[in-house]
């Protein structure tokens, strides 16, 4: 309850409106007024080929997130930099969260990190964040009247000895990264990746979303990095832009050459290759590096945007997601019965979504009652009268079901770009020895960049 009640502001955000656009703009006026690139610009030496890491919602700061690191370093030996897309710190963005939740589990990765905020890193005014990224100095307090401002939670005062003491577990040279505010776009010769800021309630203010269609109309092929997916659990879900339009206008736009979208948020794997014109551009969710994990079998069968199921990827597998959340529920409620085996669960899912089993049983399952009913109750299996239990396991129970003993289904992406391609690796993490000796593939796309 504690944690909910620290994380109000989402709720009242949608009773009485999100003020982070406002205050967005006060962020970037005071970035502006100190000297920074007026494009927001972060300009590496990234010569030829390069490669880089993404890891979405990260900073719960317990065992799940610590569990992706070793894989993490051995993977991202030599890339040039990480980005961490949405929520660097649970549960409410705090700066004095930082030393365990950033500096410490990513002390030995030796290149920069850049990130861009999820809604979490904004109950905190996004304070913590501008001020571990940005070193931008507190706002002036600005008063909100009204109910909102009575019950807003307030940014937290930063404890600088304290942040100074977690700094120096990044303080090498080449750990150093100086980006110019909350969104921005990092160049190289063949690529451009421009991460947008959608705050608490994916809505893009008139300044930034003019940053971004400026930024659009350069020539180079572009990936979007977005706090907020646009496709995901078979949904579409473009972030709307103040004065109209959304952010997928343009990246729909052929024009603009975006070849790929990819956003945190949803504490998963997914991947859906959206037919756009004569072009595929791949949407991705990559929420999976640290926090609690959203189930996928509550994703039904997919056909958003004409995607097919078949095209369809995520991590964990649907089977391996229900069978997981059976035998977490199976011993929280006392009801052996749900326990569903990675092949049963593999079954189920794969009757309900029309689809052939990623990895076929050693022996046949025949689907029972018993199975079905146990699929219902966690949400993979239709209820007769309609009830949305695939939406309330998603939004609640998937929150008050972590843990802290392997497996953990954690993931993150290597992303690596030379002239003519990008290629996307999705690697999983499950706190278990033999995936941190040698991190598994459990997808891999390439995309052309001519």
């Amino acid at each position: 309850m504690r944690t909910l009640w620290r994380s109000r502001n989402e709720i009242l955000a949608g009773l009485f409106g999100d003020p982070s656009g406002q205050v967005r703009v006060r962020w970037v006026k005071a970035q502006e007024e100190s000297g920074i690139d007026p494009e927001f610009r972060i300009q590496p030496s990234l010569a030829g080929n390069f490669s880089f890491l993404l890891l979405g919602d990260t900073g719960e700061g317990d065992a799940s997130q610590y569990a992706v690191v070793p894989g993490m370093l051995k993977v991202g030996e030599g890339t040039s930099f990480a980005v961490i897309a949405s929520d660097v710190i649970y549960p409410t963005g705090s700066g004095n969260e930082y030393g365990d939740k950033f500096f410490r589990p990513y002390k030995d990765y030796d290149a920069p990190i850049y990130a861009i905020p999820g809604n979490h890193d904004w109950y905190d005014g996004l304070g913590g964040f501008m001020r571990v990224f940005c070193d931008a100095p507190p706002l002036k307090p600005k008063p909100d009247r009204g109910l909102r401002g009575l019950l807003w939670r307030k940014p937290e005062t930063i404890d600088e000895a304290r942040l100074a003491e977690a700094r120096e577990l990044r303080s090498r040279p080449s750990q150093q990264a100086a980006q110019p505010g909350p969104y921005w776009v990092i160049e190289s010769d063949h690529l451009l990746l421009v991460g947008v800021d959608t705050g608490i309630r994916n809505v893009i203010d008139r300044g930034q979303a003019e940053w971004l269609r400026r930024v659009s109309r350069d020539p180079r092929p572009k990936v979007l990095l977005t706090g907020k997916p646009i496709y995901t659990g078979n949904a579409y879900k473009p972030s709307p832009l103040e004065g109209g339009g959304t952010i997928d206008d343009i990246v729909r736009d052929p024009e603009h050459r975006y070849v790929a979208a990819i956003g945190g948020d949803v504490h998963n794997y997914q991947r859906y290759p959206v037919q756009v014109g004569d072009r595929v551009i791949q949407y991705v969710v990559s929420g999976g590096a640290g926090a609690f994990m959203h189930a996928t079998h509550t994703i039904g069968r997919v056909d958003v945007a004409g995607v097919h199921e078949d095209d369809f990827r995520c991590y964990p597998l649907r089977g391996d997601s229900l069978s997981f959340y059976s035998q977490l529920y199976a011993r929280r409620l006392r009801m052996r019965w749900i326990y569903l085996t990675p092949s049963e669960a593999a079954c189920v899912t794969s009757e309900h979504v029309e689809n052939e089993p990623v990895r076929t049983p050693a022996v046949p399952v025949r689907i029972t009652g018993r199975m079905r009913w146990a699929a219902r109750l966690l949400g993979a299996w239709p209820w007769p009268f309609r009830l949305p239990v695939d939406k309330v396991f998603h939004r609640f129970l998937s929150e008050l079901s972590d843990w802290d003993t392997p497996p953990f289904f954690k993931q993150f992406l290597h992303v690596s770009v030379t002239p003519e391609e990008l290629t996307l690796r999705c690697f999983a993490a499950t706190g278990c020895l033999a995936q941190e000796l040698e991190p598994p593939i459990e997808d891999e796309v390439r995309i052309s960049l001519s």
